[in-house]
């Protein structure tokens, strides 16, 4: 069942992540400099390892969490809410932002992108959670 519960929140942040970057894909692409083709879409959009990394990711994330949550005996939605939003907004999203920082990169690209780790780690948490 763990493992479920795991590949539940990895699914669940993996279509956070999605939501997120359509709806800000513009705005994201102008801060990262990704070329685009003539269509707008970045030119490796069909490329599929960006897409499956990032789904393997998600899985290591939330399998750490599951692990974190269990170790703390995180078991009601709203604590599951509460410490992957944590989780996310002082953990992650701050890696985010000294990424940012020292590549010299728009500073709403740490904006865009530490917010789908504090999003992201949020869902995941509340699946869990669930679990």
């Amino acid at each position: 069942m763990e493992f479920v519960a795991v590949l539940a929140a990895a699914v669940a942040a993996y279509a956070f992540g999605s939501l997120w970057y359509m709806t800000l894909a513009k705005p994201w692409m102008a801060a990262t400099g990704i070329e685009v083709d003539e269509s707008g879409r970045p030119q490796n959009a069909s490329d599929p390892k960006p897409y499956i990394v990032a789904f393997i990711m998600a899985v290591l994330v939330a399998g750490m969490m599951r692990h974190v949550f269990m170790m703390s005996g995180i078991d009601t939605l709203g604590k599951g809410f509460t410490t992957g939003l944590g989780l996310g907004l002082f953990i992650a999203a701050p890696w985010i932002v000294n990424n940012v920082m020292f590549s010299n990169k728009p500073k709403v690209l740490a904006l865009i992108d530490g917010g789908y780790a504090a999003g992201g780690c949020t869902v995941a948490g509340i699946v869990l959670a669930l679990f």
